[in-house]
């Protein structure tokens, strides 16, 4: 069995973030000792474990709760499964477009500016006036 601080330190979530997954119901609620410390058992430890890695890849809590779900059905097709990570590769795909999109931006607003003082910077005035701005990058 583990306390809240093990299964912290041995899954790298914060106490505060293991609460919340409780509250969630994502972690089951643990079994308490004589002294209402909270006790953990391997499952909740490789459950935790799981969400982490799926936080780290950037899945959002409710598809967590989806994976988690198809988890507890091993004998299922994994169609959904698989549905999930690709929707979550294509936002991903599409924040890597965004953040290119903003790099190129920001490159060429820094590399245009010439000036010699805040009056004729050309990163104040294309921060001032969007026009100014080579593409659409929001």
């Amino acid at each position: 069995m583990f306390s809240i601080g093990d299964l912290s330190r041995r899954t790298g979530v914060k106490v505060p973030t293991i609460r919340y997954y409780e509250q969630m119901g994502l972690v089951a609620a643990p079994e308490r000792s004589e002294g209402n410390q909270r006790r953990y058992g391997r499952q909740e430890l490789e459950r935790l474990a799981f969400i982490r890695h799926a936080r780290d890849l950037g899945f959002a809590v409710e598809d967590i709760r989806s994976l988690i779900e198809l988890s507890g059905h091993p004998e299922q097709p994994c169609g959904h499964a698989d549905r999930i990570a690709e929707e979550q590769l294509t936002s991903v795909r599409e924040k890597i477009a965004q953040l290119k999109r903003l790099e190129a931006e920001l490159e060429r607003i820094a590399s245009c500016c010439d000036g010699k003082t805040v009056g004729d910077c050309y990163v104040i005035r294309a921060l001032s006036d969007h026009a100014l701005c080579a593409d659409e990058h929001g």
